[in-house]
């Protein structure tokens, strides 16, 4: 009979195959890599950390110490104790995002797969850290610093990749079950059930479902729900680790935007915002951890009153940046095979598919309201008409001047909203950036060994993302919280009077992001040397039609509505703007990589490591350069690209491992929003060459059994090249801002860490902390500043977001003290941010503050507002119980 019990370390027993070699990202990978990363019969760690004795510089964390953390906390900030990665929770629970950095790159730089299969946003290669799988299913998390596999099917991998791959099903029936409460209401709910081996060929599968909620850390008004679904069918084809999975994963989030300000310490509403934060009604960020936390007052959208006739005005109910949702509904389908066509012949073929359903934005601005009535494109075509009254007076509009759609960044109905017989009145609506998306991705390697030492592989990976992204409005309930925070469910609320079947979309475009990719591999033995060679040739293709005008180089654009009727005369009313189009841009380059491991002796190993890599630029990007005629200056700005060579050393035995890393990476063709002095326009460009070197490192030790040390830590020194062009006078007088020799902003100077845990007989004890380092807030290492009315200027942040240090606690406690049977249950007590650190979380960086300037002279005259970036997360404490029978 099967004893009640709770799953303990939550080590998976898999088979051989699986378990010693899953520290790629494909089947393909794994199955190449399996003779270099087993060490006998098991690969060697120490607590869930291992270093996989590779040429690249990676870190691997198993489930061993993934349960340590906070239950369903997000993956990736397990990751943040590898050298070079540095991650800022918004949350302490994981489920309202946070920002990634690997050396220095940006998550949109990294690449991000879930069993092999990429998870960056293919708009614009985002990263969303709180949309990922349940903790309890993940068997290990690999990063790969400064370079990726010859299959990765990723168009961002700048800065590295990081994979993380599901557990196999138990060969044993099983029912799991793990129930948490903590701070700030949250609460999780996890199970999965087990099959075991069935059937006459010994099929195995799980099955699983989790839901999650947390009133958000700084207000009393939004809050986080999340539901996931899990489930994986395992077979075993034969006994040479052949094998066949297919597995599916489904992931509902809803929740509230929070704690994002503006970097600025003074007390001045510089930006306009009416949203109070902290104990007065200024919008900058807090001094301290006193001023976090804030109550948003209830509100209602019936205090307009309504009079036919008149122009009513808005309610300004809703508009707080906290009544803001950034909903998801996400899936994918994964099928991963293993087959030995002959004995020295190996395939794996790995499909997938993923769907996205997502938004992110809230309502119309305060300048920038909905309106009943027309947009008018040519005001000045009426003589003798107030231009306030052209486009207002009747229902059907004045001429073809007179134009129902989204303009200016407002939507315009053309018609009565509220009933009053009028068309003058304005209105708050939900405004959100819809994006869904199918994506259906292949990646297949042959293996051969051609002996004992020589093996090569060649590789095949299609990426096809079929990329819908559209901006419908919706409305808003008397709580002003939105009747649907999907509006593409319902595209009528967005209909307008221009044609039959219009649809209002602040944006309407399609694009379908294309990867086809063929690589080969050889890895050879000679003696302790081992090399490997590998070569990748991605051809990318960007399919992109946009459907509305881009009326500037930033990518604004100006949209008539889904099936609307465009006017002939739009191009000689509005002249500038560039009509709706289809454009194709292909990029394609041969990307090589070179490897070398030579072991002293079974235990000591130094490695090198070549590898070229190439960031296409986005799409989202790439509209913005729809403004310019295609074929002109400005129209397809060229892809990054980097050349990365690490140097390291590594010595692990079972009860010490150490791994040291010196790297050295080149970076070309930075891209960025920056002024064009030849266009004289800001536009998404090109902005040369930055250096990047540093020193990655990490030791754990383990003197007895019951005690364990690790220690981590980096540092990374970024040089731009080049001064950047930032504004020209009339006089042809070309003005940069100094960013030749300083860092790159956003990331951490140096991170340094560790982890010391106690293994008692019933009981453990974790103690981890980590000092991650100042930051730059801008690429040209200048403060923050604002001009007063007296024409001084005030700095009003200073050039970096300090260092701070934090402090977690795990404890563990097992029931086998209760009942010898229990030798696998615990109880576990969790605290992040221990001493409750108030620090500035995650945020971007910029290339610098915009600043106004006289055209004539050049002199200031002014300053743009600051950046925003999120308040850290704060202390948190959590309790969980984890039950498997």
């Amino acid at each position: 009979m099967n004893k009640f019990r709770i799953l303990l370390a939550a080590t998976v027993a898999v088979s051989p195959f699986i378990a010693t070699a899953a520290y790629a990202q494909s089947s393909g990978t794994i199955d190449f890599d399996e003779p270099i990363i087993i060490t006998g019969a098991r690969v060697q760690g120490i607590e869930g950390v291992q270093l996989p004795d590779t040429s690249k510089a990676k870190g691997v964390l198993t489930q061993e110490i993934l349960s340590r953390g906070t239950v369903g906390n997000t993956v990736l900030d397990s990751i943040n104790i590898i050298p070079g990665v540095s991650f800022q929770n918004n949350d302490p629970f994981g489920n309202a995002g946070g920002t990634l950095t690997v050396r220095g790159f940006g998550s949109d730089r990294v690449s991000l797969t879930f069993d092999g299969v990429p998870l960056n946003d293919t708009g614009n290669y985002a990263v969303y850290s709180s949309q990922q799988l349940d903790s309890e299913l993940i068997e290990q998390v690999n990063v790969n610093l400064g370079s990726t596999d010859v299959d990765s099917p990723t168009a961002a991998a700048s800065g590295g990749t990081v994979n993380y791959r599901t557990r196999l099903p138990y060969d044993k029936f099983g029912l799991t079950a793990v129930v948490a409460g903590g701070d700030y209401k949250f609460y999780r709910m996890f199970g999965s059930v087990d099959t075991g081996e069935f059937g006459p060929w010994g099929t195995k599968a799980f099955f699983a479902a989790s839901k999650t909620g947390n009133r958000n850390v700084y207000n009393d008004l939004g809050k986080i729900d999340k539901l996931q679904v899990n489930g994986r069918v395992y077979q075993e084809l034969g006994s040479n680790g052949d094998f066949i999975s297919v597995a599916a994963h489904y992931s509902q989030s809803r929740n509230n935007f929070f704690g994002s300000l503006p970097l600025r310490f003074d007390k001045t509403n510089f930006d306009g915002s009416i949203r109070t934060v902290g104990p007065d009604t200024t919008q900058r960020f807090p001094t301290n951890s006193s001023e976090r936390s804030y109550s948003v007052a209830g509100c209602t959208t019936l205090d307009v009153t309504v009079t036919p006739g008149f122009a009513d005005p808005r309610t300004t109910c809703g508009t707080l940046y906290d009544f803001r949702y950034n909903p998801s509904n996400t899936g994918n389908l994964r099928i991963s095979s293993r087959f030995h066509l002959t004995d020295k012949l190996v395939l794996t073929v790995d499909p997938s598919y993923q769907y996205v359903k997502a938004n992110g934005g809230g309502t119309t601005s305060v300048t920038s309201p909905a309106r009943e009535g027309y947009y008018d494109l040519d005001p000045a075509s009426t003589p003798g008409v107030p231009v306030a009254d052209q486009c207002t007076k009747v229902l059907t509009g004045v001429g073809l001047n007179c134009q129902a759609g989204y303009f200016g960044g407002a939507p315009y109905f053309g018609r009565d909203l509220n009933g009053d017989g009028d068309i003058l009145d304005q209105f708050t609506v939900l405004a959100p950036s819809q994006t869904q998306t199918d994506r259906y991705g292949v990646i297949s390697s042959l293996r051969y060994d051609i002996n004992d030492n020589h093996t090569v592989r060649i590789a095949y990976t299609l990426d096809y993302g079929h990329h819908r992204q559209t901006g419908q409005v919706g409305f808003l309930m008397p709580n002003g919280l939105a009747q649907d925070v999907f509006p593409v469910n319902n595209p009528q609320s967005s209909r307008s009077l221009n044609g039959a079947t219009a649809i209002l979309q602040k944006r309407d475009r399609l694009s379908l992001a294309i990867l086809n990719q063929v690589a080969g591999e050889y890895r050879g033995k000679f003696g302790g040397l081992t090399v490997t060679l590998g070569l990748r040739a991605p051809f990318f293709t960007r399919d992109l039609t946009n459907n509305c005008f881009t009326s500037s180089a930033g990518g604004f654009v100006e949209c008539f509505g889904t099936d609307g009727q465009i006017p002939a005369n739009v191009a000689t009313l509005r002249p500038t703007w560039a009509p709706p189009q289809n454009r194709v841009l292909k990029y394609n380059k041969l990307l090589p990589n070179v490897g070398l491991v030579y072991k002293f002796t079974p235990a000591a190993s130094v490695y090198f490591n070549y590898a070229k890599g190439l960031q296409v630029p986005s799409t989202d990007s790439l509209y913005n350069s729809f403004f310019f005629p295609f074929g002109s200056a400005g129209s397809k700005p060229a892809p990054e690209t980097t050349d990365s060579f690490e140097l390291g050393g590594r010595y692990t035995t079972r009860t010490l491992q150490f791994q040291g890393t010196v790297w050295y990476t080149k970076y070309l063709n930075r891209l960025a929003s920056a002024y064009d002095p030849d266009l004289d326009q800001t536009i998404y460009r090109n902005l040369g060459q930055v250096d990047k070197w540093g020193i990655d490192g990490s030791l754990s030790w383990q003197p007895i059994k019951q005690l364990t040390f690790y220690t981590f830590g980096s540092y990374m020194k970024s040089k731009i090249k080049d001064d950047i062009p930032q504004f020209e006078t009339s006089g042809g007088a070309i003005i940069y801002t100094p960013t030749a020799g300083k860092r790159e902003s956003g990331a951490p100077v140096f991170q340094v860490g560790g982890r010391a845990q106690v293994n008692l007989d019933h009981v453990s004890f974790g103690f981890e902390g980590k000092r991650t380092g100042k930051r730059y807030v801008y690429d040209n290492n200048l403060p923050t500043f604002r001009r007063n009315t007296d024409g001084s200027d005030t700095m009003i942040y200073g050039a970096v977001a300090p260092g701070y240090t934090l402090f977690n606690l795990d404890v563990r406690a097992s029931l086998a003290i209760l009942d010898s049977n229990l030798n696998k249950s615990y109880v576990q007590f969790n605290v992040s941010n221990v001493f409750d650190k108030f620090y500035v979380g995650g945020f971007g960086g910029g290339l610098t503050q915009t600043i106004n300037r006289n055209k004539t002279t050049g002199a200031v005259t002014g300053y743009g507002n600051p950046g925003f970036v999120q308040i850290g997360s704060p202390r948190a404490m959590t309790l969980s119980l984890h039950l498997q029978m």
